[in-house]
């Protein structure tokens, strides 16, 4: 009888495609088998997952971990432990840390400073520099294959993309380099203008109408006809209003390569909730009205988003208390994503189970990114030959997220006090626990992934 490193008996191995009670054998960190449950295999080290469902651990292609040059907020090693205590093994860093990740050398410094602090395993998005777009030319797949532009800025994205001319030649390489383009999609000349007009808010309850949707909506419509023209594809983000959810999903339909994603944060709060929550809900885009939330949750059922994102983009809480005008936006998210993406799932659909809605977090949150951003090849499924990377997740427990359970360095969650239904038990990445609610974490030897990671971009 074959014995393996691990083995995960009698879970209920979930994936986009459904739920099956089975057995993962797991050698030299890959997965070698998925078997019948009761399959009689043994393990040097076996875990028993009855009554729990077994995900492949996680990737959240949005983050913000603040390294380097803003260490401050946030540090490779706090984000990282949250977010294997969240499920997510896998992260897609942003560019706007400082130095911006322009050039490739900027990239291989990023990756120096994390080595050894990292509980998962990471790529990094490119940035797109205002001041010379042909430079993300010098990019090759070993470094990046997605490249971040910001069509407005915010107290942490100075480097914003304003010039036609310049946005029109920047589909124009990343077609050329085979490149998927990300980004903050609000057109910034809308937003100066309502600043000449109208100044700046009073209070924490009029940022929402200081940065409207129209923005969105002018930024949404230019980026589907650049892609229309050059046939680049192109990813926007933390899509907030259910105009601009509209419009992408049209595109997508007509056969563009146009592709969306939501964030936890818009899934779980709308402008509502700022009169009590204030400036720690402030986000770019802004949180908006239940309608969009209401749309943006239809459009995750449907199968019209290709990814849920945390956007986690810490600030230390007495940043998020300065005046309204002066609070930066971003919130922590990373730990809190898959929780309040299942327990928001479950409060939608009331008379669903754990089966039925379990499969839609593995598309949204492992099988689409890893295909859209080039990492099929190891993550985003349980399947024989792809790196183990597993989650056991108890689909029934109810628990509150409290202040002793952040991990992120800024040590403070908008979601304190929620109820949350599900609960993350173990993380396991590369066939080694890096968190279990038992044992803590594991080993901090996260990898920057490598060119055999690297699929093309489709």
């Amino acid at each position: 009888m074959k014995d393996y490193d691990l083995v995960v008996r009698g879970g209920r191995v979930t994936g986009p495609d459904g739920v099956r009670v089975a057995d993962v054998a797991v050698t030299g960190g890959k997965i070698a088998d998925v078997l019948p449950a009761g399959s009689g295999v043994s393990g040097t080290e076996e875990i028993d997952a009855t009554g729990r469902h077994v995900l492949p651990g996680l990737i959240d292609s949005h983050v913000h971990f603040r390294t380097p040059g803003l260490t401050h907020k946030e540090d490779w090693a706090h984000a990282s432990r949250a977010a294997v205590a969240g499920g997510v093994t896998t992260v897609f860093d942003m560019p706007n840390t400082r130095p911006a990740t322009f050039t490739p050398d900027d990239a291989r410094a990023k990756d120096a400073e994390i080595r050894g602090t990292s509980l998962v395993d990471y790529r990094f998005h490119a940035g797109v520099d205002p001041e010379d777009v042909p430079a993300l030319a010098a990019f090759e797949p070993a470094e990046a294959m997605t490249a971040k532009a910001f069509l407005t800025g915010h107290h942490t994205a100075p480097h914003v993309l304003r010039d036609p001319a310049r946005l029109d030649e920047l589909f124009a390489v990343a077609k050329r380099k085979g490149l998927r383009l990300l980004f903050h999609a609000e057109d910034d000349a809308v937003f100066r203008l309502l600043d000449q007009w109208q100044g700046e808010p009073a209070r924490y309850q009029d940022y929402e109408r200081f940065r409207p949707r129209s923005g969105g909506i002018v930024a949404v419509a230019k980026l589907i006809e650049l892609a229309r023209r050059h046939g680049t594809a192109a990813h926007v983000l933390h899509v907030s209003s259910r105009e601009e959810a509209d419009l992408l999903t049209a595109a997508g339909a007509t056969g563009l390569p146009v592709t969306w994603e939501v964030t936890a944060h818009h899934l779980s709060f709308t402008a509502a909730d700022t009169a009590r929550y204030g400036a720690r809900i402030r986000l770019s885009p802004a949180i908006r009205e239940q309608a969009d939330q209401d749309r943006l949750w239809d459009a995750v059922l449907r199968g019209e988003v290709s990814t849920v994102g945390s956007d986690h983009a810490p600030h230390a809480f007495e940043d998020k208390t300065l005046d309204a005008p002066d609070a930066p936006p971003g919130l922590p998210g990373v730990q809190e994503l898959f929780p309040a993406l299942y327990t928001g799932l479950r409060r939608r659909v009331p008379d669903a189970t754990p089966d039925e809605l379990l499969p839609i977090v593995t598309r949204l949150m492992a099988a689409e990114p890893a295909r859209l951003f080039g990492i099929a090849g190891r993550k985003g499924a349980i399947a024989p030959g792809l790196d183990a990377d597993l989650v056991l997740f108890d689909a029934a427990r109810n628990w509150s997220f409290g202040p002793g359970d952040v991990q992120s360095k800024c040590g403070w969650t908008a979601y304190a006090g929620w109820l949350f239904t599900g609960r993350v038990e173990r993380t396991i990445r590369c066939g080694r626990t890096v968190f279990s609610r038992t044992g803590g974490f594991g080993a901090a030897d996260g990898e920057w992934l490598t060119p055999a990671a690297v699929g093309a971009v489709r």
